[in-house]
């Protein structure tokens, strides 16, 4: 059975010294800028991919967030961690994106052909990859669980950042992280069924 591997939390001192250049980012060191973003970079991108953002535009979110964010140093104090500050504007570009994406006239009914081609393709080969298999049960996922999930078992923020990032309490978290974990693991049981009947009627 496929079992997602969780990165390790990262260490508080590597979130301190991101916060530290961050600060001195704000005030006009531009090694420090450049370690904030790329210390930073991943992060991002997979938080808005797994935030239910359509994968092709990932990219263009990730450096509007951290436009954003460069733009607002002068008023990041360093009462969070920069980490946790910088994934709130993520979070805010994904919405921002959504809700410009809604009031758009729809232009087609289908997305560009390699999207679907895609989709159409099998699934069970050997090699498939298991972080697109991850991707998918995640998508799955209530908005709500799949943040809490990503940003705390993905992203390792400790609960009480992930609380200050969606803007609810700690207690909410918990409890959406609880949840998303039992969803996935009837969605991988289910998954493994199948091919464990077969290997069974073999």
């Amino acid at each position: 059975m496929f079992t997602p591997a969780l990165p390790t939390p990262l260490p508080a001192s590597h979130d301190e010294s991101i916060t530290a250049w961050a600060l001195a980012a704000r005030g006009g060191d531009a090694d420090a800028v450049e370690k904030f973003v790329r210390a930073l970079h991943r992060d991002v991108v997979r938080y808005v991919t797994y935030l239910g953002a359509d994968p092709q535009t990932a990219d263009d979110l990730t450096q509007d967030t951290f436009l954003r964010a460069l733009g607002s140093l002068h008023r990041f104090e360093g009462r969070s961690s920069a980490r946790s500050w910088l994934l709130s504007i993520a979070r805010r570009a994904v919405i921002d994106s959504i809700r410009y994406a809604a009031a758009r006239p729809r232009l087609s009914d289908t997305d560009d052909w390699q999207s679907a081609a895609e989709r159409v393709q099998p699934r069970g080969l050997p090699g498939f990859d298991d972080g697109i298999a991850l991707a998918e049960l995640l998508a799955a996922l209530p908005d709500d669980r799949r943040e809490a999930f990503v940003l705390t078992q993905l992203l390792g923020l400790p609960y009480v950042e992930a609380a200050r990032v969606s803007g609810c309490p700690v207690g909410t978290v918990r409890s959406r992280v609880a949840r998303a974990r039992c969803s996935l693991i009837e969605s991988l049981y289910e998954a493994e069924e199948p091919r464990l009947e077969a290997a069974a009627a073999a």
